[in-house]
């Protein structure tokens, strides 16, 4: 069994996307037999988890992660603990005795962390057997600022002018790679074509942000079948397995005595976002 950690001089890094290193430690019977420290080599969010599937890791302990990374691990098989600080060490040893509590996708970077299949142009939605770069959603992006990197500061707000996340408040802008699947597909075709020092407002339907939220994706189950079920509470974070034993997020919506309903929909599927955003430096990739 082997558990990567978000690293930072000794520490658990506090944001996934924006890891430096990882030290990864394999364990044999609740033991830590070594461990090492790896580069992340500047991947995005869905390389990150390709490249610790790539080292063969069984489960992410981490600080803050949004909920595209947080999909994306679940795709490669990779279990989550996150919400985790302190010694990366103690960390570890804290999960391997039951005591280190997952709190799920907590990053409120809600411009970040976008899986292709959000926006629906996965192979079984649009047809595409290549993806994205002949969906015929118009998923490739075109713009001066696609495969470079990107520094900006933006404001994230609902239709009734509530703010949900703003890079102004943090004091740092974001930085990703357009056109790269790291973002949200409308945020990302908002910058593609921007100048340095350009500041936009843009408004995004759900098919452009998280996607339509899926009725399916919500679902009931007996207590009893569910193994710890009994402990959860509404509005809980966790992971479920599917019927390939594939982990994969979801949410408690409702509980009763004898049922607890899921939803394994984004927390944002659904919503109408808008955005401020201001293209602070591009750089080449």
């Amino acid at each position: 069994m082997k558990i990567a950690v978000t690293y930072d001089n000794g520490n658990v890094f506090q944001h996934f996307g924006h890891t430096e290193a990882f030290k990864v430690y394999e364990v044999e019977d609740g033991k830590v037999l070594n461990s090492q420290v790896i580069d992340s080599e500047g991947s995005g969010h869905g390389a990150l988890a390709a490249l610790l599937a790539g080292h063969k890791v069984d489960v992410l302990i981490c600080g803050g992660i949004g909920g595209g990374a947080q999909a994306a691990l679940a795709e490669n098989g990779i279990e989550l603990c996150a919400g985790a600080s302190g010694s990366a060490d103690e960390a570890v040893e804290a999960y391997l005795r039951g005591e280190l509590v997952n709190t799920g996708a907590n990053c409120d970077h809600h411009a970040e962390e976008h899986a292709c299949g959000e926006h629906g142009c996965g192979e079984n939605e649009c047809g595409s057997e290549d993806g994205c770069a002949n969906c015929p959603g118009g998923c490739a992006l075109t713009g001066r600022n696609v495969g470079k990197v990107c520094r900006t500061h933006y404001r994230g707000t609902f239709n009734d002018g509530t703010q949900f996340d703003s890079s102004y408040d943090r004091g740092e802008p974001l930085e990703f790679v357009c056109g790269a699947g790291m973002m949200i597909r409308g945020f990302d075709a908002a910058v593609a074509d921007m100048e340095v020092g350009q500041k936009v407002n843009v408004h995004l339907m759900p098919g452009e942000a998280y996607g339509e939220s899926d009725p399916n994706a919500i679902f009931t189950a007996q207590i009893a079948m569910v193994p710890g079920s009994e402990n959860l509470t509404v509005g809980q974070q966790v992971y479920l397995q599917d019927t390939m034993g594939r982990p994969f997020p979801a949410r408690v919506t409702a509980k009763t005595p004898l049922t607890i309903t899921f939803d394994a929909n984004h927390e944002m599927a659904g919503k109408e976002l808008n955005f401020e955003i201001e293209l602070v430096e591009v750089l080449d990739a």
